[in-house]
């Protein structure tokens, strides 16, 4: 939810996944440490969906995989998260299923009245892109009080989001249990676990087998340190508060949430948890070719702050026309005004992609 500046020049993983050889291509070179590509995970089918009470080890979880262990936000070269944290994912026809373990040996929450800013506490944190626009999506955010804020945002900070905090998910089935003492500082806990049934009917549309969303997971985490029998956060020589820790399922590579298209991908499979033959995560030859136009976004931005206006050409972005993405040619284009622009890549087949200046991405089809 918070809304950080956004840092041009800190994206992506193309050159890596668009050739075979692992080799960037030039106009990738001085952006290496930031194609690090976002984390994947396939969602199985949930014959029997689990109860929503904030138990994790209950029969429809045992045979979901876990997610990676969160790590921080800006990526591997920070310090590793001192909490572990992980989640599951399963949906059925109603519902998206989501499970979560925090270890943490201090449990605490403050905050009990829906639409707070739930991340002024320790929180477990969901971003959810249906239709991989990067506008439009969702946030859930959870504390262990099972205190719940849910908004909408039409597009991203960074491109003058509007928040809808007005949003409520009607549906929105959450639960949380605490694996210790909440609120006490006399002894040492487990940690918590939070469960969460979204429903997709509030999300605009629901997913068929073999479908990709974006979708992400944070934990924010607060030092603090004990006084007068309270948790109380840590502050600075001058008695500013420490910053959160923000430990996430796929790095952004800022201390940025949103920024959907670095967000991990979830594929939902109608096999069920366990089932021989679940097919490994594949990236869309689509993704590949979406990050030529991430990189036109992200060196478009940094033009913009140091000149006032866009780009007119590619030639101006040091970006060439013609590129290679899995072995197969494609064609950038770019048209600009000094405030605004759009870019596209195709290939021979006719597909086809188009970014603009507000980062809204999508499909498109050239008119007869």
């Amino acid at each position: 939810m918070k809304n950080y500046l956004f840092i041009s020049g800190i994206l992506f993983f193309v050159a890596g996944c668009a050739r075979q050889s692992h080799t960037p291509d030039a106009a990738f070179e001085g952006w290496e440490p930031f194609f690090t590509p976002p984390r994947n995970y396939v969602a199985t089918y949930a014959a029997h969906p689990p109860v929503i009470d904030g138990d994790i080890d209950d029969e429809a979880w045992r045979a979901a995989a876990w997610t990676t262990e969160f790590r921080d936000i800006e990526g591997e070269d920070k310090p590793a998260p001192y909490y572990a944290t992980r989640a599951k994912m399963l949906w059925d026809d109603r519902y998206l299923y989501i499970a979560a373990h925090l270890a943490d040996k201090h449990v605490w929450a403050a905050l009990t009245v829906r639409d707070q800013i739930i991340y002024a506490d320790n929180d477990f944190e969901v971003f959810i892109d249906p239709a991989n626009t990067t506008h439009n999506y969702y946030e859930f955010e959870v504390n262990a009080h099972n205190t719940m804020f849910d908004l909408f945002l039409t597009k991203p900070y960074r491109s003058g989001a509007y928040m809808l905090i007005s949003w409520d998910s009607r549906g929105l089935q959450h639960a949380v249990k605490v694996h210790g003492t909440l609120n006490n500082p006399s002894d040492e806990d487990e940690g918590w676990t939070v469960e969460m049934a979204i429903p997709f009917d509030e999300m605009a549309q629901r997913p068929e087998d073999g479908e990709i969303w974006r979708l992400n997971f944070s934990r924010v985490e607060w030092d603090t340190y004990i006084a007068d029998g309270k948790y109380v956060k840590q502050t600075d020589a001058n008695g500013k508060t420490l910053p959160e820790r923000n430990w996430v399922w796929s790095p952004t590579g800022a201390v940025n949430m949103h920024m959907p298209e670095r967000w991990g991908y979830i594929r939902f499979s109608t096999l069920e948890a366990g089932a021989a033959g679940l097919p490994a995560f594949e990236l869309p030859y689509a993704e590949l070719q979406r990050q030529y136009l991430w990189l036109i976004f992200n060196r478009q931005q940094r033009y913009h702050e140091e000149k006032g206006v866009y780009a007119s050409s590619l030639v101006d972005l040091n970006i060439p026309a013609e590129v290679f993405v899995a072995g197969k040619p494609n064609i950038l284009s770019l048209t600009a005004t000094p405030q605004q622009f759009a870019a596209t890549i195709a290939d021979t087949s006719g597909q086809k992609t188009l970014l603009n200046h507000e980062g809204l991405v999508r499909e498109i089809r050239d008119r007869p």
